[in-house]
């Protein structure tokens, strides 16, 4: 229901429900606890919570680490905005590289099916750096505020969403968010 919930906008409530969920838990299962706390990093993300979903990916990832679960990770890595790059791309190294290759099948996959059902193309040549900072900068986040979660320069945010509006054939954000969110 968190994930539903998200998925309309509704990111607040959203965020309820995962944490509401949590706390009321009367046993350990982890399974249903990764997906949890990775919806409430989802919705606080879109919230601009950014400590919070910092948080909650980190609970997340405690859980899937040690039980080798990151394949559900890699399956959100468009939803969880970047927070996969932040959090792990140089303290976990090689399980980041790991969840990238997830997220590129997973994604191939995707895209086969979502493409001929909805009759439109998804991005499909964009890495998922690149996906990444062109749906934050579609959610209206600015290059410094993307840079700085991130990890990398304003500059470096700059040529790279230049790059993407190259791939796509546009040339602004109300054009990105046109193709993007659609």
């Amino acid at each position: 229901m968190a994930h539903a919930l998200y998925l309309r906008g509704e990111y607040g409530r959203s965020l309820g429900m995962a944490e509401n969920a949590l706390i009321m838990k009367q046993g350990s299962y982890p399974i249903s606890e990764l997906f949890l706390h990775l919806a409430a990093s989802m919705a606080c993300m879109s919230l601009k919570d950014i400590d919070a979903a910092k948080a909650h990916f980190g609970a997340a990832w405690d859980i899937a680490r040690p039980d080798g679960l990151i394949e559900l990770i890699g399956e959100h890595h468009g939803l969880l905005q970047g927070l996969i790059e932040a959090c792990l791309k140089t303290q976990y190294p090689d399980d980041f590289a790991h969840i990238i290759e997830i997220t590129y099948r997973f994604s191939y996959g995707w895209r086969r099916i979502h493409n001929p059902d909805s009759g439109e193309d998804v991005a499909d040549d964009l890495t998922t750096t690149e996906f990444t900072m062109a749906m934050l900068a579609c959610r209206g986040w600015t290059n410094a505020e993307i840079a700085r979660h991130m990890g990398v320069s304003p500059g470096t945010v700059k040529n790279r969403l230049s790059g993407v509006y190259a791939k796509l054939g546009i040339g602004t954000r109300a054009e990105l968010v046109a193709h993007m969110l659609r």
